[in-house]
């Protein structure tokens, strides 16, 4: 598995029997492929769907897309409406839980996933809405980026999307929580040890008593 199969497979672990979860632009919405047997949570859309199935490949039908536009299946019990009742669902606190992607997100919970100053960006969209609307938001990325710089830092650079919003960090090497008193690893991948999440995150982590370990296969 790659990186993003293994966060992937990791947070649909964390999701509840019965839950509406929101699935964000690009990593997220590869959770959808790896619920387990026996959960099942209503995945929504953004652009205006309850019900999302996971990705579809070859012929599909393009009405049915998640927020980042590729094409989904739809469950028996699906809907689908305008963007004014996607959002009324968010902002009205009935999401149980998020799943976003981020450029950066830092030790007290602040994340900047939006953009980068000096590229052209679409902007901020419903990140903003989803931060701060649901209930639970869980935090996705690689632990590095492609220069082998931590992306989980002591204080984000970048512009935010939200400020103290996150609940929970994932990245293929660890599962972080985020508390008062800063980052407390959860769990590790199999494949990793304590030492190297350590050298490889810029914030300060808090130990937890017993730390798991989590599958990379």
């Amino acid at each position: 598995m790659d990186a993003k199969q293994i966060i992937a497979k990791r947070v649909a672990l964390e999701l509840k029997d019965g839950q509406l979860v929101n699935l964000g632009i690009g990593l997220p919405t590869m959770v959808a492929d790896y619920l387990p047997e026996g959960i099942e949570v209503v995945l929504q859309s953004e652009n205006g769907m309850i019900g999302m199935g996971h990705l579809v490949d070859g012929e599909h039908n393009r009405n049915f897309t998640n927020a980042g536009g590729h094409s989904v299946s739809i469950l028996p019990y699906a809907a689908c409406f305008d963007s004014a009742f996607s959002f009324s669902l968010i902002r009205g606190g009935h999401v149980d839980c998020t799943v976003l992607g981020t450029l950066e997100v830092d030790q007290h919970g602040n994340i900047a996933n939006y953009m980068i100053p000096g590229k052209m960006v679409p902007g901020m969209g419903g990140a903003m809405d989803l931060v701060t609307g649901s209930k639970k938001v869980i935090v996705v990325t690689t632990h590095t980026d492609k220069n082998g710089n931590s992306k989980i830092i002591k204080q984000c650079k970048l512009p935010l999307t939200g400020v103290e919003c996150c609940d929970l960090i994932v990245t293929e090497l660890a599962v972080m929580e985020v508390t008062p008193k800063g980052l407390k690893l959860l769990e590790i991948a199999d494949n990793t040890t304590v030492e190297e999440v350590i050298a490889k995150t810029e914030a300060s982590l808090i130990l937890a008593d017993t730390i798991g370990k989590f599958s990379t296969n």
